[in-house]
């Protein structure tokens, strides 16, 4: 049976991933162009007026994102355990705790929050109007997100995942709506952005709402569920999430807001095309995340302890790989790419992009571990202990910029950061979940490191001796993919692993062949 459950588990895991490389795929597809779009639309400094203004607010956002995992881990522990009272007491514990935090965020927004965008923000006297705007917009979008927040977190608990990348698709696509719009509007194009994508996160809302009150009876508030257990659970798991996300999110709000009071708005637009282009590369490795976090809780919640570090070593690696095969050309073709991309990409955006783009792909193989973490619930110890050290990047980098450092520094400073946390994320799930920290080095950072250091070098190598020009440049992109591919199935892969892909791979096309 728990073979049978685990070779489940890998299916619905590689269908669930499926679906979401499909919302990807067109959601960076989208999101490439509007960028563009809107870049050009609002000019250079609008759009780092939108970045910093909005960031004011995304600021808070770690509130959503923290609640939701915090949500999807209690979620998916009841649905692991089979216990349905108690999942409909957990989801009517969390919106309770959804709506106490919310009303809090939003007397912070409307008055420390609105003071700072007065009184702090380097904006342009000319555009101080629209900032004021955009600011209130900005709130209301985060606000409408934050209700939606326990209904999203229950469909992926429930593994419904192609019914979340339908419904991106669908906001997706109200956003690429927008770019089309903003260009031929008479109005302030600052103001009516805020104002459109106020509109669309409000219709994406409504929809999962729907979906959830028609589809899962613990959604439906038929009976008002509670429990002062589960709310002490809740509450102490929540706010020690809350804490992490909290110095996570302080640290990239506070120094682009450092650099921004230090620098032009050049210099923060280059910094927010460098966010872009993680952002990119980022959602190759989220995607397989989302879909391997509800079957690691459930597994710990269920006791199957074997099939949780299963998932965990081969979802650390597999997260690293999904990343890094794209990551490859974008470090060595960087110049080019943002050329291609935005035509006149602004200054410093290569270097900042190649540097935060390190960075991402040192946290990428963390994602399970981290989830490992919110498995066995103890959070005090592992926020506490990586929650200080994330805020110790600002400290640092204000110190450093201060002294007359380059604004790359910032950077320079997050990754020697982010190594070292790291190897503490390592040792405290060991203490949290005790496993065989030897195997993970086994499993996960020596194939990881064998696999990065032969690409780099074969694909440097193509980038290199490869004429430079618009055709060879999209060969050696190719041949990186290709090289980096290969050394993943040869290099990265055990034996039985490639053994599993090559037969899933014969079947499929024998299944293709027996069809025509």
């Amino acid at each position: 049976m728990p073979e049978i459950n685990y070779i489940s588990n890998n299916k619905k895991i590689a269908k669930n991933t499926l679906f979401l490389y499909f919302r990807m795929l067109l959601t960076m597809a989208v999101s490439i162009y509007t960028v563009r779009i809107v870049l050009n639309t609002l000019g250079v400094v609008d759009f780092g007026v939108f970045n910093v203004v909005g960031g004011i607010v995304t600021f808070f956002s770690f509130l959503s994102g923290s609640m939701a995992s915090a949500s999807q881990r209690f979620f998916s522990f009841e649905i692991g355990r089979n216990n349905l009272e108690n999942l409909k007491k957990t989801f009517t514990v969390n919106w309770f705790v959804y709506g106490l935090i919310a009303l809090s965020v939003f007397i912070l927004l409307e008055t420390v929050g609105l003071w700072f965008v007065k009184n702090q923000m380097n904006v342009p006297v000319a555009r101080y109007n629209a900032a004021q705007w955009l600011y209130q917009l900005s709130i209301l979008s985060f606000m409408i997100s934050i209700v939606t927040t326990p209904f999203m977190s229950m469909i992926i608990a429930h593994e419904d995942l192609h019914i979340y990348a339908y419904v991106s698709i669908v906001e997706v696509m109200l956003k690429l709506g927008i770019v089309f719009l903003l260009v031929f509007l008479p109005f302030d194009k600052l103001i009516s952005y805020g104002i459109l994508l106020c509109f669309t996160t409000l219709i994406n809302s409504s929809i999962y709402i729907y979906i959830c009150k028609s589809k899962y009876v613990e959604c439906q508030f038929n009976k008002f569920y509670w429990d002062k257990n589960i709310f002490r659970e809740v509450f102490s798991f929540t706010g020690w999430t809350l804490f992490g996300q909290f110095t996570t999110v302080t640290r990239k709000q506070a120094v682009i807001i450092l650099i921004n009071q230090m620098f032009n708005p050049v210099v923060v637009s280059a910094m927010a095309i460098s966010t872009q282009v993680t952002n990119f590369i980022r959602v190759f490795s989220n995607n397989f995340n989302i879909g391997v976090y509800p079957p690691i809780i459930k597994n710990y919640a269920s006791g199957q302890k074997d099939q949780m570090l299963t998932l965990m070593f081969n979802g650390s690696k597999i997260s690293f790989f999904l990343m890094w095969v794209f990551a490859v050309p974008l470090l060595l073709g960087m110049d080019d790419i943002l050329v291609l991309w935005l035509k006149t990409p602004p200054l410093h955006s290569s270097l900042f992009s190649r540097l935060a783009l390190i960075e991402v792909l040192i946290n990428a193989t963390s994602y399970p571990l981290m989830t490992m973490a919110r498995a066995a619930g103890k959070m005090k110890l592992y926020e506490l202990t990586l929650g200080s050290i994330q805020l110790s990047i600002f400290f640092i980098s204000w110190v450093f910029l201060s002294l007359g450092a380059p604004v790359y520094s910032v950077l320079l400073i997050a990754i020697i950061i982010n190594c070292i946390m790291f190897i503490i994320r390592i040792i405290i799930v060991k203490h949290l979940i005790n496993y065989s920290i030897r195997q993970y080095f086994i499993k996960v950072i020596f194939p990881v490191l064998a696999v990065t250091f032969f690409s780099v070098v074969l694909s440097g190598l193509v980038f290199y001796l490869l004429p430079k020009g618009f055709g060879y440049f999209n060969i050696s992109v190719i041949l990186s993919i290709t090289i980096s591919s290969l050394c993943m199935y040869f290099i990265g892969l055990e034996h039985i692993e490639r053994v599993k892909i090559k037969t899933f791979v014969e079947n499929k096309i024998y299944n293709i062949l027996r069809l025509t």
